[in-house]
């Protein structure tokens, strides 16, 4: 192998080379330490500081490849819905779930996609931040979670938002607080839709044009 192919090789290994300079720059710090102490701590220290960091994208790279550890988990999140034409497509997580990034009036909120729930779900924290108010009529509902039962009650959202959706006067429960902060989205949201389907390791959503964000203008 020539230099050109080295260059060549390297170039397509970043982390390869990385690892490397790093090691040349720690070595080098190491012989000019007796000459030049002051130059030699700092070209060694480089060589190490870009060490560490080989070592930690290599765990990062090991970890995204490994979709069940938990390093893998905690890099993943919830991100925007994307939007295709009139559909609007939610990727799955590592952990085999959809996932979405949505609004509630107005408030950022992470959703999971529950399509064995019959409501549309939040915590009471997220429901106080985004004004939610229980009915008038004080009517609640109990709804099965792998906690066991919990007594919800109902309110009102102005609008969920999620990619080219958005939903208006949709019913929502409301957890106690003892409940936890998963949030859902749930078959009274899904059941709005054209459409929905699973395609490969994403979720299709298929608007309505009166449930459309451009009110189906398009």
């Amino acid at each position: 192998m020539n230099a050109g192919e080295l260059g060549r090789f390297l170039f397509d290994q970043p982390l390869l080379a990385l690892t490397i300079g790093a090691i040349l720059l720690a070595v080098m710090g190491l012989r000019i330490d007796s000459a030049a102490p002051r130059l030699g701590g700092i070209v060694r220290g480089t060589g190490y500081i870009g060490m560490v960091a080989a070592l930690l994208l290599t765990v990062a790279g090991l970890a995204g490849h490994n979709r069940r550890s938990e390093a893998a988990l905690w890099l993943d999140s919830a991100k925007p819905a994307g939007v295709e034409g009139n559909r609007t497509v939610i990727p799955m997580r590592v952990d085999g779930h959809f996932w979405v990034l949505a609004t509630i009036n107005g408030e950022q909120v992470d959703f999971l996609i529950d399509t064995g729930a019959t409501y549309t779900g939040v915590s009471s924290a997220v429901a106080r931040k985004a004004g939610l108010v229980p009915d008038d009529d004080n009517r609640g509902v109990v709804l099965e979670t792998a906690n066991g039962p919990i007594a919800a009650r109902m309110a009102t959202a102005a609008s969920i938002k999620l990619g080219g959706i958005d939903a208006r006067g949709l019913e929502v429960a409301i957890a106690p607080e003892q409940a936890g902060e998963v949030n859902v989205i749930g078959m009274n949201f899904l059941s709005r839709l054209a459409g929905w389907r699973v395609e490969g390791e994403k979720l299709i959503l298929e608007p309505k044009a009166a449930d459309r964000e451009d009110g189906g203008r398009k």
